[in-house]
């Protein structure tokens, strides 16, 4: 056998060891899990899972809200579980490292775990991955949008304006723009999309997905963006400096864009992008944000479900202030 032969085999050795290991890794996964949490995950309607100290799990499902599940799950079984989806990505989550942020291996559902002594027993959230893209219209049926509302984002997608999609934790920020992603695959215009979460879905079919990791942060795949020729670019979530390297990006041939940030109104979502702005620098770009963002989202719960709140679109800024106009 020569060299090249028996690095080819030595190198499918490696890979059938790896995926046998990936295999019985997710295997394990399941047996702690349990036959509760793994049919709470399938039911179409469940849309998060959350493990209280007490033991106590909580189900959050479309329709009816938060509610007990009546499942207690005791701290020895909780930490194995945390301590499995740890060990999926290559961590190790202990009491000197006790949290972890992840997706869970297969379906790719947002996982975050803690462990004491930050808290008392183990406790963990999972937040289920969307398994079906919303169309515009879905969300006039449901009742959470109005038609002029609809019309006024599609309008808003056409006429390549940059949106922003603002709401609070669990609003439903990210089905959202999956909803506006599917709106803007009918452009048929190259489209970046920039996540640390994989959880955007889009069907245009010159589409470039990537992923944030501690050793690559957001802004520099933003700055990497601008060389891969895009249409369109789209962030899954604005959460630090990044926000200035988008907004400009935006503003310089780049229109057209979605990205979504965490705050509790339409005018809050603009101050938001201010915070983050001067994570990069000491002043807070108002200007250049009324420049570049064109529409403001604001969808928030609204009893049992969800709704849009208000829409805002951006006119400008004079003497100091957002020139803005409800829709």
């Amino acid at each position: 056998m020569n060299d090249k032969s028996a690095a080819y085999l030595s190198s499918n050795v490696r890979k059938i060891e790896t995926d046998t290991s990936q295999q019985r890794l997710v295997q394990m996964l399941k047996t702690a899990l349990g036959v509760q949490i793994i049919a709470l995950l399938e039911e179409p309607a469940v849309v998060e899972l959350m493990l209280n100290p007490d033991g106590h799990l909580w189900v959050d499902r479309l329709g009816t809200g938060r509610a007990d599940t009546g499942y207690k799950i005791l701290p020895a079984d909780a930490q194995r579980v945390i301590e499995l989806v740890a060990s999926s990505t290559g961590a190790i989550c202990s009491s000197d490292i006790p949290m972890v942020s992840a997706e869970l291996p297969v379906s790719g559902h947002r996982f975050q775990g803690i462990l004491p002594p930050v808290t008392s027993t183990p406790v963990f959230t999972i937040r289920k991955k969307a398994l079906m893209v919303f169309n515009l219209a879905d969300y006039v049926k449901k009742g959470i949008m109005t038609e002029s509302q609809r019309e006024k984002i599609i309008e808003a997608v056409h006429h390549k304006k940059n949106i922003l999609i603002v709401g609070g934790t669990g609003s439903g920020k990210t089905t959202l723009a999956n909803a506006v992603l599917n709106e803007v695959a009918s452009t048929q215009e190259r489209c970046i999309i920039i996540e640390d979460t994989l959880e955007l879905q889009c069907t245009a079919p010159d589409t470039v997905f990537l992923r944030a990791r501690d050793h690559v942060p957001m802004n520099d795949l933003l700055k990497a963006t601008m060389r891969l020729r895009p249409d369109r670019i789209i962030v899954g979530e604005v959460r630090g400096p990044e926000a200035l390297t988008l907004l400009k990006a935006w503003n310089t041939g780049h229109p057209g864009g979605v990205a979504t940030v965490h705050a509790n109104s339409a005018h809050g979502g603009l101050t938001r992008l201010e915070q983050l702005i001067q994570e990069a620098i000491p002043t807070p770009q108002k200007a250049l944000i009324a420049e570049a963002v064109n529409l403001v989202v604001f969808i928030e719960r609204y009893r049992h479900s969800r709704r849009i709140k208000e829409i805002t679109e951006v006119i400008g800024f004079e003497k100091g202030q957002y020139v803005l106009q409800s829709i």
